[in-house]
């Protein structure tokens, strides 16, 4: 409908309630056209789904190019300007920050919901009514969901690594995901602590470093931290076995004054001895580091002779410090991100220090190596053999930089779907087996609800089933023929876990082929899909204010006239 912006009194004199340039839409239109950006965005989103799903090339405005069929990422990159579209993006994020995975299966599940809504509305069902019979659905729904996963013992790697691959199956990094699935699971499990009778996985202690050249399958898993940095002196050793390792967030630099001084030197010896002092305060710190260190040795039982010093810092070091550290055999790296030197921190177990006079010897971490390499055309210090480290690296090397962008978001996915079963201790199948045994489920409880309501908990029934579909669509299987089968499969007792082995276009059952995946994930994207669609069919009137480049315009047209 066009912009109401006033109303006429009976006198026929116009008021004007709301701004000139505003647009509102209200009523059936309102809601129609919302329902169909919701629709559009699912639609897109729909084809990258399942293994078989197709990628997105999406160009930004500098014209950089990402290849992805990461749900998270299209939304994110596709820079959508409508605000009832933004509004599905930020329930896709919200599903990507709660459980890091799943964020297509909510979106397409939300445009499936609103498609059936609408065949409703054409029927004059009334959108309160869907929305009741929607919510009702949705816990019943996760409810079932919950009786129906089975427990896994979290033990068992073999589990977790058939939930990685599972997560890994869509992506483009497929061909490797059984060499991926096993560095996802053991760098998980690296983080993972205990907290009295829950488990907690900080997914920030996992480093990522990305360096293209190579495959896929030299990504490596290093039980410690890489830093994308160089020894900062040249006389200083490139490897260092047995290394005590000294974390600072302090300058190895003689501090300036927070006040302006001026220094005023009438004769040239005063010179020479401000410079020695500056030298000396310098040589004082690396030999109360190197003392510390020796101490620390000594204490553990270690010849200092077969052990070394690396200095980590988070600021600078003065050349001079440079060369009283390579003077004394200490390998130093400067400028270091303050999450990385945390992650070292957890590593070898060294405390962050602000002052080197402050240094004790139980502040020293310890790493079996530290060694610069060369990777690709760029150097980086290794610090490796960590004492049951609690932050590790992932490093990702692919031919292809997008592939080494995506094989990193591939692996982010993997993580979360690992911690969240660890979490959760419960798994359902994936191969849409659960959405069409939870759709059974809700067809034979929609007659005892009864009343309008019941239509609206079939056609969440049928949205459910419209992501088994979708996977069919995808893989160049009938829909139809397959749904017929699915059924038929879970109308029997033993056929909960059936679902679709899209590479050869069965049914079968998903727990016996490894396709798992953790029960949060499920849960969450029914719930974010169902927010996102009755969020939606709440909303009966837009208005919209003018926009800003717009009034600019006629600011500026103002003018000009004015000038004339």
């Amino acid at each position: 409908m066009a912009a109401r912006v006033a109303t006429v009194e009976p006198t026929g004199v116009p008021v004007l309630i709301l701004k000139e340039g505003t647009q509102r839409t209200y009523g059936k239109e309102a809601l129609r056209a919302n329902i169909m950006i919701v629709r559009a965005i699912a639609e897109t989103l729909r084809t990258t789904y399942g293994p078989k799903g197709m990628d997105k090339m999406l160009v930004d405005s500098l014209g950089d190019i990402t290849i992805t069929n990461d749900g998270a990422t299209i939304l994110d990159k596709m820079d959508v300007q409508h605000p009832t579209a933004k509004l599905v993006v930020q329930i896709a994020k919200g599903q990507d920050e709660e459980v890091g995975d799943g964020t297509k299966t909510a979106v397409i599940f939300s445009g499936e919901l609103l498609r059936f809504a609408e065949e409703l509305l054409d029927k004059n069902v009334h959108p309160t009514i869907i929305i009741s019979g929607y919510k009702k659905a949705a816990e019943e729904a996760i409810k079932k969901l919950y009786e129906l996963a089975e427990p896994i013992d979290i033990e068992n790697e073999e589990v977790l690594k058939k939930i990685a691959k599972t997560s890994l199956t869509s992506k483009a990094v497929h061909g490797a995901r059984d060499y991926l699935a096993e560095i996802v699971v053991k760098a998980v499990k690296q983080v993972t602590e205990k907290r009295g009778d829950k488990w907690y996985i900080d997914l920030d202690s996992i480093q990522i470093i990305k360096k293209h050249g190579g495959g896929l399958r030299d990504t490596q898993l290093i039980y410690g931290i890489v830093l994308d940095k160089e020894v900062v002196h040249p006389s200083m050793p490139r490897k260092v076995e047995n290394a005590y390792i000294v974390l600072l967030d302090a300058p190895l630099e003689v501090e300036k004054p927070e006040i302006d001084a001026e220094i005023r030197i009438s004769d040239p010896t005063y010179l020479k001895k401000f410079l020695e002092e500056e030298e000396r305060i310098l040589e004082e710190m690396v030999e109360k580091i190197y003392s510390v260190a020796v101490e620390r040795m000594k204490k553990d039982g270690v010849d200092p002779e077969k052990a070394g010093i690396v200095v980590i810092t988070q600021k600078g070091i003065d050349e001079v410090a440079q060369h009283f550290l390579a003077k004394k055999g200490i390998m130093a790296v400067r400028r270091v991100k303050r999450s990385d030197i945390e992650k070292i921190a957890k590593a070898t177990g060294a405390r962050i220090v602000s002052n080197v006079e402050d240094l004790t010897p139980s502040d020293l971490g310890f790493a079996k190596l530290v060694e610069e390499r060369k990777v690709g055309e760029d150097k980086m210090v290794f610090i490796e053999g960590c004492p049951n480290p609690k932050a590790v690296t992932i490093l990702i090397r692919a031919g292809l930089e997008r592939l080494v962008d995506e094989a990193e978001r591939s692996i982010q996915d993997a993580m979360h779907a690992v911690a969240d079963a660890i979490r959760d201790g419960k798994i359902v199948s994936g191969g849409g087996a659960v959405e069409v045994e939870l759709a059974k489920y809700l067809r034979e409880l929609a007659p005892k609800i009864g009343g309008k309501e019941q239509l609206a908990i079939e056609a969440f029934a049928r949205a459910l089933e419209g992501l088994p579909m979708a996977l069919a669509e995808n893989a160049g299987l009938d829909p139809v023929e397959i749904m017929m089968k699915l059924r038929a499969a879970h109308s029997k007792p033993e056929g909960k876990w059936f679902g679709i082995n899209v590479f050869t276009g069965e049914v079968e059952d998903m727990m016996k082929l490894g396709v798992i995946e953790p029960v949060s994930i499920k849960a969450n994207a029914i719930k974010a899909g169902t927010e996102a669609a009755t969020m939606v069919l709440r909303i009966d009137d837009i208005i919209a204010a003018a926009r800003r480049e717009e009034k600019e315009e006629e600011k500026k047209e103002e003018e000009e006239k004015e000038e004339e």
